[in-house]
């Protein structure tokens, strides 16, 4: 930090006493004047510097600048002479153009808006040479301090070309460009040395309609502006950051007009410089609002807004923060992040998540509710099966619990510590399900990586006969072979399957394999459907709400005996999964301090004496009157949308497709 010493503390020492108050590069220690009444020794004191009317007694060897704005010729001498040969001695003159340099130009800058005003200032100004050109490059603005520092007259400039009177001008490149050039050094013919800020003259519009140059002779200080810190340095230094970031950056002006873009931000959007750079914040935009705006509205940053942007029309999320200096706005800076390669990332992850399903079995025999023989029986049976290292085929309606049972079956095997894999057989393409299971020379399959564990092949209907064929083939060999590969393995895993659909029919049908089907189907459990053991729904009900009050953050303790005997009397085509549809609903609906699940909670559901009034002809066509009624509720529901139907009921789209144009549904699009 510089040490100073100001001589003079008149008009112009409490000028340079205030700017240089603000700045840490420079230490004022004294302040020194004859007058003891001066007004700068009162400011100094006011900023605890020392204050005197001696300036011998406070200059040493320590002082780095003396600023002398006594404007006495004798002072000046005598300082000169007194200072030791390290201290810097400025005169007032000087000092004064430093002064001027560094707070007329702010000033200048912000109130350069529009022609009638700039030739106002111009026509005012007396310290700072000031030329404006036209469109054409034709002088329109040429001040008297501008003819003195070039050496014209002032008539003989106006209208003339701007490179007849200074051949190294920049502002036709502003016009070019339409971007502000701060603090340029120029050299004029005559030798004098300036220092130049150029600014675009831009109309209501929007339109550049000219450029605009204010300059200052700075011939008498470039030595002292030469051991200052280089701003242009650090500038491009920034610059260059910013141009090496992988992220698309924009900068805005206070205006919402464009400053400053990166190579990233070109590649991202498809804009170049031209069309960005001093172009409303919104040139960039395809769909959406300009964040620049709303930050420069709000002074408030905002974080990951989705847009459009961009002739390419990419998706990005935007993060925006305002620009502050001094407690002032001066603009904002903008980081877009392009989200097509997340979106296809996240894409392909809930692809996957929809298909496959690699977890450890969560469910155990312990899970399984109910008293009643149905249950009992099955549950029994199940049990042995876990002993066994056999296959084993579990058939029942939808929402009955066949993923349960073979989590339970899995975790009471010997295979308990191994993994366990579900996979949904009709989720998938023929090619991609192949894959999964059997893997290929670079990825392994599921039934390799189950090792000694479980795979259970839920949907095993929907298989395409060639899926069929390659599994066959595998649990007869009890070998892997890999896809386009030579490479086998041993095949370890056990095979649980399940299905909803009549696997006899399909066969008769040719559509599944009757060899395949034995081979599953050593050993197969039923499992009842729940309208055949409703005195478990009280039970099964308790550990549903149990479950539900995790999930959803409540304390429901129970439900109600009217509400209980409602769900018992209803027929539950969907199973427990529909009841815990029911009952969820119920609890998503009920007031946060109600503690009972009512009758009142409960959707409307069809009784089991208007089910019996239904429940004529043979079983094969009462199910499927129940199924085409399910189908018809949920695609009502979610307003004729196939993907939310075909998720709720757990089945396939495919499948879906299918049963639609069996059942002849029709569908209620919503709006």
């Amino acid at each position: 930090m510089q040490k100073v010493l100001i001589v003079g503390a008149g008009r112009g020492g409490v000028a340079l006493l205030q700017v240089m108050a603000e700045s840490d590069a420079f230490q004022v220690y004294a302040v020194v004047d004859h007058d003891p009444q001066a007004p700068g020794l009162t400011l100094a004191q006011s900023l605890n510097i020392e204050v005197g009317q001696d300036w011998k007694k406070y200059l040493s060897d320590h002082t780095d600048i003396i600023i002398d704005v006594t404007g006495d010729e004798e002072t000046f001498n005598q300082l000169r002479e007194a200072r030791s040969r390290k201290t810097v001695l400025i005169p007032g003159s000087v000092a004064s153009l430093v002064y001027q340099l560094l707070t007329e130009k702010e000033s200048l800058i912000s109130h350069l808006e529009h022609d009638s005003y700039i030739r106002e200032l111009a026509m005012n100004s007396t310290h700072d040479g000031m030329i404006g050109i036209d469109c054409d490059q034709r002088i329109i603005l040429f001040n008297d301090r501008a003819a003195e520092m070039i050496g014209i007259d002032k008539e003989k400039a106006l209208h003339q070309s701007i490179y007849q009177v200074v051949p190294l001008s920049g502002l036709p490149r502003i016009i070019e460009t339409g971007r502000t050039e701060n603090n340029q050094e120029l050299m004029l013919e005559n030798g004098t040395k300036v220092v130049t800020t150029r600014i675009p003259m831009v109309n209501e519009s929007g339109e550049v309609i000219g450029a605009f140059a204010v300059f200052k002779d700075i011939t008498e200080v470039v030595n002292l502006a030469e051991e200052m810190t280089n701003l242009k340095e650090i500038q491009t230094m920034l610059e260059a950051i910013i141009q090496s970031s992988d992220d698309a950056i924009s900068v805005v002006d206070e205006q919402g007009r464009g400053l400053m873009i990166n190579r990233a931000y070109t590649r991202l959007t498809g804009l170049s410089e031209a069309e960005v750079i001093n172009q409303p914040a919104e040139a960039d935009i395809f769909e959406g609002e300009s964040m620049h705006m709303q930050v420069l509205n709000t002074r408030r940053p905002v974080r990951g807004v989705k847009m459009i942007v961009g002739p390419n029309k990419k998706e990005v999320a935007v993060n925006v923060a305002p620009i502050i200096v001094n407690g002032q706005l001066k603009g904002s800076v903008g980081v877009i992040h392009d989200l097509s390669e997340i979106h296809q990332l996240t894409s392909e992850l809930d692809r996957a998540r929809r298909i496959i399903r690699s977890l450890e079995a969560k469910y155990t025999f312990e899970d399984i509710l109910g008293n009643s023989d149905d249950i009992q029986l099955v549950t029994e049976q199940a049990k042995v099966a876990s002993k066994t290292n056999t296959t084993v085929l579990l058939r029942g309606e939808q929402g009955s619990g066949k993923e349960l049972f073979a989590n339970a079956i899995h975790n009471g095997s010997d295979r308990k510590y191994n993994a366990f894999h579900r996979v949904n057989c009709g989720s998938m393409p023929a090619a991609f399900l192949l894959e999964t299971l059997f893997g290929t020379e670079s990825s392994p399959g599921l039934f390799e990586r189950a090792g000694d564990g479980t795979v259970f092949l839920d949907e095993i209907g929907e298989l395409s006969l060639e899926a069929q064929e390659k599994i066959l083939e595998a649990l007869k060999s009890r070998q892997i072979l890999k896809i386009n590969s030579e490479e086998t393995i041993p095949f370890n895993a056990r095979v649980i399957t399940a299905s909803h659909i009549n696997l006899e029919r399909a066969i008769a049908k040719d559509q599944f394999m009757e060899e395949l089907y034995y081979y599953l189907s050593r050993l197969t459990l039923q499992l009842p459907a729940l309208r055949s053991h409703k005195q478990d729904i009280p039970a099964i009900c308790e550990r549903l709400i149990l479950k539900l009050n995790q999930s959803f953050g409540r304390v429901v303790k129970g439900i109600s005996k009217e509400a209980l005997e409602q769900l018992m009397d209803h027929n539950w085509p969907g199973n427990v999964r529909e009841l815990e549809n029911v009952l969820s609903r119920a609890m998503i609906f009920m007031d946060q301090k109600e503690e009972i699940i009512e009758q009142k909670h409960l959707i409307p559901l069809q009784t089991e004496r208007s089910f019996k009034r239904e429940m004529n002809g043979p079983l094969a066509e009462q199910l499927e009157n129940v199924e085409k009624e399910i189908i018809e509720q949920t695609l009502r529901k979610h307003g004729g949308n196939k993907t939310a139907t075909a998720k709720e009921l757990d089945i396939s789209i495919r499948n879906l497709y299918y049963k639609i144009e069996k059942y002849q549904v029709e569908i209620e699009r919503s709006g």
